[in-house]
């Protein structure tokens, strides 16, 4: 079911949209204000067994990219943060193609005003963009194609609403009204899988089959995001998500990203990633991803 977007909501969202940008552009006027962050990050791990190798083990080489990039704006009761968040991995048995282990490209814009000169509440607009840029596929039945491809899914969020934030490394919002869209770049994605494997429920991430797009009213967005050094050279960041659409408000979409950081030498670190999404218009189960990686750090 596609939903229609009320006119009011739009023309209130695409408001809050053009008056980001036109704060965006009085912003650079002045780079004195912002405070911004970068980290690039490469991982590397090997491992090489000979046939006569008794211990058991299979040839394998993983290799993982990721950049975090993070821009604040703060002037008087004015707030801006802009956060870019790009993975890629993959790993390959000895007798297997490379198979992707993670795949994320996040963006995040915020613009927020103080309700008050010593206030901790915001009123604030935000744009959210999240996808995936490698082809996905099932290993379990070898029958599959890809069931995710290139933007298939991507999700654009616009949101208004009340922010919470108590200090510099923690913030709540809370948005009524926000405005979702599933996007799939390649929309006939479901005819291969229907055709080869016409028993596998592939779900179409709850966009209409032969349509490319779905739109959803929330009646209620919540999102939360700690960011904070928690010991020296060790940095713990999460963000998540719940969004109660208006089709069923049973069915909630969660979201749960986690990234623990800890930096050693000049220019390592090791990193754990964890992943946990509920949304059932994916699959009716927990799904959950996870990683430990190390590797070369630069910060800057």
């Amino acid at each position: 079911m596609i939903v229609k977007f009320p006119l009011c909501i739009l023309t209130l969202c695409f408001t809050c949209i053009f008056s980001v940008a036109a704060s965006a552009q009085e912003a650079l006027k002045d780079t004195s204000y912002w405070k911004k962050a970068s980290k690039f990050g490469l991982n590397l791990s090997q491992g090489t067994f000979n046939e006569s190798w008794q211990g058991g083990g299979l040839t394998n080489i993983a290799l993982g990219v990721y950049l975090n990039s993070k821009g604040e704006y703060t002037r008087g009761k004015e707030n801006w943060v802009n956060d870019f968040q790009f993975q890629l991995g993959a790993i390959k048995n000895k007798e297997d193609a490379f198979r992707k282990s993670i795949d994320r490209i996040f963006f995040d814009s915020k613009y927020g005003r103080k309700l008050g000169a010593a206030s901790q509440w915001y009123f604030f607009a935000n744009l959210n963009f999240l996808t995936q840029i490698a082809n996905g596929r099932d290993f379990g039945d070898p029958r599959l194609p890809f069931i995710s491809a290139f933007f298939t899914p991507a999700y654009l969020t616009e949101a208004i609403g009340i922010e919470w934030k108590p200090n510099k490394f923690f913030n709540m919002q809370f948005s009524p009204g926000a405005v979702r869209q599933t996007i799939l770049g390649n929309k006939n994605l479901y005819r291969e899988i229907d055709r080869l494997t016409p028993e596998y429920k592939f779900s179409n991430y709850g966009v209409e089959r032969g349509k490319s797009i779905r739109n959803e009213i929330a009646i209620m967005q919540l999102v939360m995001n700690f960011d904070k050094n928690i010991a020296k050279d060790v940095n713990f960041k999460w963000r998540y998500q719940a969004f109660a659409g208006t089709q069923d408000l049973k069915a909630i979409d969660n979201r749960l990203d986690a990234q623990l950081t800890a930096k050693f030498a000049k220019y390592f670190n090791v990193n754990i990633g964890l992943i946990a999404i509920y949304d059932q218009d994916q699959i009716a189960k927990m799904q959950l991803a996870q990683s430990i990686n190390f590797g070369f750090l630069y910060s800057w």
